[in-house]
């Protein structure tokens, strides 16, 4: 079943010592054992011939999956859609991310993730399939690299368990039907885990210096969250690689040579070129992407002073009080609003890496299967506690990033302890795996008590079935062990595969979804109404926010509060599942409602009406932009309902200083904007007052206000950039 080589062999006794008498003949150079050649693992044994169709099967089955009900959710994030439609239609704006075709300002991350979906909308048009098929492909990508990654040090039928799992995690299965960027990091984040594994089995450089470019790409697609998983890796082959010191830390220097060119070659370009010709750096405060990737993306996630975010995160010190983002504290990948996204596994996952860490402990330093467990056991514990512990920005969905590691580690560990499970320590920490699956798998279902409110039981029961049988597992015979695993197993993915059914079964729109049924998570607790997004603000909903179509949010814990719009998108000019209600003060629920009509939220685009559209459309080949909005997803809406260019004022958050008002007063002058959008963040002042930008959004929308004629289309208030007032 396993490719485990000689010197891989785990014990559960104490570490083997050398028998008395004379040393073995060696070489005569100490390093010589160390040398590639002689760390090349045996050939591997040939599959069974069930493995390749099952393998097939496994891909089939998460595109089938992935694929399913997929334009339900229309243009999913309005953001990065509007900038893949941009990209669509302007190389320039493909190669820098801009929101719009016109390039005022981009995306406030690198473009890499767009790459893919800009050219697949070049390819078929603009439309929900070929803005989201990439992002299913990436998905199945994925589970092959976990597969082919396990399948080489454990065998096929635990490289089956790794794909499952990862297929069936309900992050994963909402994110690799998304378009942010977490579906492109978590592919190559898997990639470069599964070539430094490579790289430990022959010492040879080129398998470490491809895993440095797959982290390059990675910066490329979402900066610094990429960066998260060296220090395990570098550590890992610094340790444990097969050829002598002197050479481990040579490759590494080039590994991280790869990375800086296949990650830095946009940055420079970007950096250097005129700022002048090229859109603004959506996202920073003074248009420089290094001050994007180390501040508002960077090092301020971490602390939660991110200059130009919509308020304070949970701050230095935040601890388990939490802050606008949530709790933070060891625990908070298990709570009410994270857990039911990723930790089904996780603590199973715990205990087989601390299991084969241990059994492995006596190996020689160049064991690869050990390796492979630092690799991506490393990887999981580092991310895990990044998340668990960033006082910043923190969405649920961003630990789609741990499935790839924790899919990797339930696998191989599996496969180890049932190997040696004739060996009691082994079987009791299998079955401690199983128990601590059937557990917890029971305490996430019965925080949507709703939702198949049997399941839990059935969970429950069997897990503990099928591990009281793994207990025994090598004292009975094979097929009556193997029954016993099949419980288990399907006990564990019985939970996992529920909230992924519920979430490819839904429609997801806006800047934080979240998996799973109505409540899965929810802040403070069980469900009820609203299984969207919860972000931590107060009252636990994001302003603007919900999970999916047709199920109303919670209150969103701003002044004036309201209910969070109820989809009742109009689809006019759009897809199915259009954008929700903005939610914000004085918010309506559905329609063009809230601060002045026709208005976006922060993390929700518009609706927009027939007229509204038909208003921007007069004339809009004479304009650079048709219209201008505070804040990216209400010009979003209006852009992907048009097709034609919306400026973002103040980029993503309304906040950035982009443009400044005398930029725009010359923009108008020179006649490149016709409409201004009124609403949106504008509203409040583009969060001046929470979160920086300077007031410019405000100033603008002043004095936009006290010049120009109003127009109403359909709700939605505009005015005339090209009629100021009269008396």
């Amino acid at each position: 079943m396993t490719t485990h080589r000689a010197d891989d062999v785990a014990t559960w006794g104490p570490p083997p010592t050398a028998p008395p008498g004379p040393a073995p003949s060696a070489p005569s150079a100490p390093e010589a054992a160390e040398s590639p050649a002689a760390a090349e693992p045996p050939e591997r044994p040939q599959d069974p011939r069930w493995a390749r169709p099952a393998f097939l099967g496994l891909l089939m089955a998460t595109g089938l999956l992935y694929l399913y009900n997929l334009s339900a959710s229309g243009w999913a994030n309005s953001f990065y859609s509007a900038a893949v439609q941009a990209g669509s239609k302007s190389w320039k704006a493909f190669f820098f991310g801009s929101l719009d075709a016109a390039n005022a300002i981009t995306v406030d991350k690198p473009p890499a993730s767009l790459w893919p979906m800009e050219l697949s909308v070049r390819i078929f048009g603009l439309n929900a399939w070929a803005i989201l098929v990439p992002e299913v492909l990436m998905g199945v990508a994925t589970v092959a690299v976990v597969y082919a990654a396990v399948r080489r040090r454990s065998g096929p039928a635990a490289g089956l368990l790794a794909g499952a799992v990862l297929a069936l995690t309900p992050v994963a299965a909402l994110m690799f039907r998304f378009n942010n960027p977490d579906a492109m990091l978590a592919l190559l984040m898997a990639i470069a885990c599964h070539l430094l594994v490579r790289a430990l089995e022959d010492g040879r450089t080129k398998w470490l210096v491809w895993a440095g470019v797959a982290i390059g790409f990675a910066f490329l697609a979402k900066t610094l969250q990429a960066f998260l998983i060296l220090p395990p890796l570098a550590l890992a082959y610094a340790v444990c690689a097969p050829v002598r010191l002197s050479k481990r830390l040579g490759q590494l220097g080039l590994a991280t040579l790869a990375l800086v060119v296949s990650g830095g070659w946009w940055v420079a370009i970007v950096e250097l070129w005129p700022a002048s010709s090229r859109p603004y750096i959506g996202g920073s405060q003074n248009n420089s992407f290094l001050e994007l990737t180390f501040g508002y993306n960077g090092l301020g996630r971490i602390s939660g002073d991110e200059t130009g975010s919509v308020g304070a995160g949970g701050g230095p010190g935040g601890g388990n009080g939490g802050g606008m983002w949530g709790a933070t504290g060891w625990n908070r990948m298990f709570n009410s609003e994270v857990g039911g996204q990723i930790s089904w596994l996780l603590p199973t996952a715990l205990i087989l890496l601390a299991a084969a860490l241990w059994a492995t402990r006596g190996a020689r330093r160049t064991s690869v299967t050990r390796g492979a467990f630092l690799v991506w056991g490393g990887s999981l514990l580092t991310t895990t506690a990044v998340f668990s512990y960033m006082a910043g920005i923190f969405h649920q969905y961003y630990t789609v990033a741990l499935a790839p590691y924790l899919a990797a580690v339930t696998g191989m560990g599996a496969a180890l302890l049932w190997e040696r499970r004739r060996e009691i320590r082994a079987a009791l920490a299998l079955a401690a795996s199983a128990v601590a699956a059937a557990v917890w798998g029971y305490v996430l279902l019965d925080r949507t008590p709703d939702h198949l409110p049997w399941l839990k039981w059935l969970v429950l029961v069997g897990g503990l079935t099928g591990a009281l049988g793994l207990i025994f597992a090598g004292r009975v015979t094979r097929q009556l062990a193997l029954a016993a695993a099949a419980v288990s197993v399907l006990a564990a993915l019985a939970g996992p595969t529920a909230y992924t059914l519920s979430t490819v079964g839904s429609a997801h729109t806006g800047s934080i979804p979240t998996a799973g049924p109505a409540g899965a998570s929810m802040r403070g607790g069980r469900g009820g109404p609203g299984g969207g997004v919860r972000g931590g603000f107060p009252g636990g909903v994001m302003p603007g926010q919900q999970g999916r179509q047709g199920q109303q949010g919670q209150g969103n814990g701003f002044p004036g509060g309201g209910t969070p719009g109820q989809n009742q998108g109009q689809n006019q000019g759009r897809l199915p599942g259009g954008q929700n209600g903005n939610g914000f003060p004085g918010g309506r629920t559905g329609g063009e409602g809230g601060m002045g009509g026709g208005a976006g939220g922060l993390l929700n685009g518009a609706n927009v009406s027939a007229a509204a559209k038909q208003l921007l459309e007069t004339d809009a080949a004479k304009y650079t932009w048709v219209a201008a909005s505070i804040g990216s997803q209400n010009a979003a809406s209006y852009q992907l309902s048009t097709g034609d260019p919306v400026m973002a004022i103040g980029g993503f958050n309304g906040t950035d200083p982009s443009p400044t008002l005398a930029q725009f007063k010359e923009y108008v002058q020179e006649g490149k904007i016709h409409y201004f959008i009124a609403g949106g963040m504008g509203g409040m002042g583009g969060m001046g007052g929470m979160g920086g930008g300077n007031g410019t959004s405000s100033r603008i929308t002043s004095w936009v206000q006290s010049t120009f004629k109003k127009v109403t289309a359909g709700s939605a208030t505009f005015y005339d950039l090209t009629q100021k007032q009269t008396g």
